[in-house]
């Protein structure tokens, strides 16, 4: 049963947690002084560092807000039903 309640609002809360990650991110890399768009890995102009710099931010950003929507979804969860979901 907790499968079948969480399972849609997993789906749900994965979608928007890509939302505010990406959000996240941008603003981060604005207030790094690297302004408009995230350096791409297929960007002549950039050099590695900065491309490189960009990929591991991305990944932390992603991740950390992933885990947190994640566990807050987990938690809330918990609170309604008594159950931890799997």
């Amino acid at each position: 049963m907790i499968k079948t309640f969480y399972k849609p609002l997993g789906l749900l809360f994965g979608a928007l947690d890509g939302v505010v990650a990406g959000a996240v991110f941008k603003r981060l890399w604005a207030l790094l002084g690297h302004g408009g768009e995230a350096s791409q890995a297929t960007d002549e102009d950039r050099s590695w560092t900065e491309v490189l710099t960009a990929a591991a931010l991305q990944g932390a950003v992603f991740a950390l807000v992933k885990a947190a929507v994640d566990r807050s979804g987990a938690l809330d969860t918990s609170r309604l039903t008594g159950t931890w979901p799997d």
